[in-house]
Parts: structure tokens; sequence; C-alpha cells
């Protein structure tokens, strides 16, 4: 990095403008993407809590029927118990003691018929669940299918891009170690100005070729003379003239 402060201005200038082409050329790579890797992020975001909306709906389900499974068993010991009464009524010695035992009945009649109505109102319940559950795997359906076509969209444009990618992302790295790092933080903050990124910018035909604003002969004059780092008076982007540019190549 000692050696960078060495760099004529011209040399700052290449380096930025190679920079600029090389990562323009990463830019191209993402806008053919597009929306596609969030759109897959979204998507499996979305797979992940219909996943843990079935297994709660699930969950539901089997806690209600081990409900509704309890409160068949005290069905059945209540039918147990009046049968036991009813026996006992047989023998039993006056009327205060049979109106005990039919009192007995009666309350084991009254927990059999609410034990009942409760494996009702349970079995209601499950009725809707399983329909929250159908429309929930319904909708995990869908959008697991949409999920693989994008997946296998976005896989086919990595797998044709991958190699020029990952060639430019390494010429980038190499092309931001040779530009000091008070300009390469200027052209950072430029390039996250702009949806095009565009942070350096060739005068073509008298004009900024950022933001089209007319460039003064004499700053044009300047900026063919390569002696300083001039930016657009109107958009900030860094100007460097045509020739320039266009002898900057990246491969």
């Amino acid at each position: 990095m000692s050696n960078v402060k060495e760099f004529s201005v011209e040399e700052k200038l290449s380096s930025l403008i190679t920079l600029q082409k090389i990562e323009s050329r990463l830019d191209e790579y993402k806008v053919l993407k597009g929306e596609l890797p969030m759109e897959v992020s979204d998507l499996e975001d979305e797979i992940q809590g219909l996943n843990s909306r079935q297994t709660r709906i699930e969950e539901e389900i089997n806690g209600i029927q081990e409900f509704i499974n309890k409160k068949k068993e005290a069905a059945k010991e209540a039918e147990a118990l009046i049968k036991k009464y009813e026996k006992q009524t047989e023998n039993v010695k006056n009327s205060r003691e049979f109106e005990a035992i039919n009192k007995e009945i009666e309350m084991q009649q009254l927990e059999v018929k609410l034990a009942e109505k409760h494996i009702r109102d349970a079995n209601e319940e499950i009725a809707e669940k399983v329909q929250q559950l159908e429309r929930a795997k319904k909708a995990l359906g869908t959008k697991e299918g949409v999920l693989k076509n994008k997946k296998d969209e976005l896989e086919k444009i990595i797998a044709a891009t991958e190699k020029e990618e990952k060639h430019f992302t390494k010429l980038s790295a190499e092309a931001r170690e040779k530009i000091e790092p008070r300009l390469l933080h200027s052209y950072d903050r430029i390039r996250g100005n702009y949806r095009n990124g565009l942070a350096v910018v060739p005068v073509v035909r008298d004009a900024c070729g950022g933001c089209f604003n007319a460039i003064p002969p004499q700053r044009q004059s300047e900026i063919r003379q390569r002696k300083k780092i001039i930016v657009c008076e109107n958009c900030g982007r860094i100007l460097v003239d045509n020739d320039l540019n266009d002898a900057v190549e990246v491969k």
C-alpha cells in the first residue's frame, strides 16, 4: 500500500476506471438474477413459517385427541359406577339409602352427559383444525412448487455466469488493492448513491456520462489533462476523458 501514493493521477484514474468496469460487469450479473435471490429467501422463510404452523396444528389436534380419550375414560368410569349403584339398589334397606344411591346415579349420569358434550365439542374443534391443516398443507405445497421453479431459474443463471462472476470478483478484489483507501472510500460512497452503480463516468458529447449535465469547455480541458481528480458539479461522479476510458480494457 505504500507504493499507492506514488501513483500519478492518470494511473489512479485508470485504476478507478478498471474497477468501475469490473464492478459494472458484476452488476450485470446481479441484474440478470434480478429479484430471484430475494424471492427465494422470502419463499424459504414463508415455507419455514408454514411448516411451523402445520406442526403447531398437528400438535393441537393431538392434544384435543388426548382430551377426548380422557373424557371417554371418564365416561366409562361413570357408566361403571352407574351399573355398580344400580346393582346396589337391589339391596337397599330403606328409602333414605335408596335416595342417596339415586343421587349418585344421577350425578354419574350427568358426568356421562358432560363428557359426551365435551367429546362432541372437541370433535368439532378437531374437524376445524383438520380443515386448517389441509389449508396449511395446500399453501405449503403451492409455495414449495413456486420455490422449486424460482430455485431452478436462479440455478440456471448461476450455472451460466458462475465462472465469469468468480473471475470478475477476483479482479475486483485485485483492483481495489491498487487504490488508496481515501479514494476507494469516495468511489464506494458515490457508487452507493446510484442504482446503476456508476461512480466513474466519461465525458460524452460535452456532458457527464452519468447525469448528462453539460460540462464547460475549460472543465473538459482540465479533465483531459489528467492532472487532478475532477467530479461532476451536478451529480458528484468522478469524471474521466473518453480516450482514457476507452483505453482501459477489462477481459
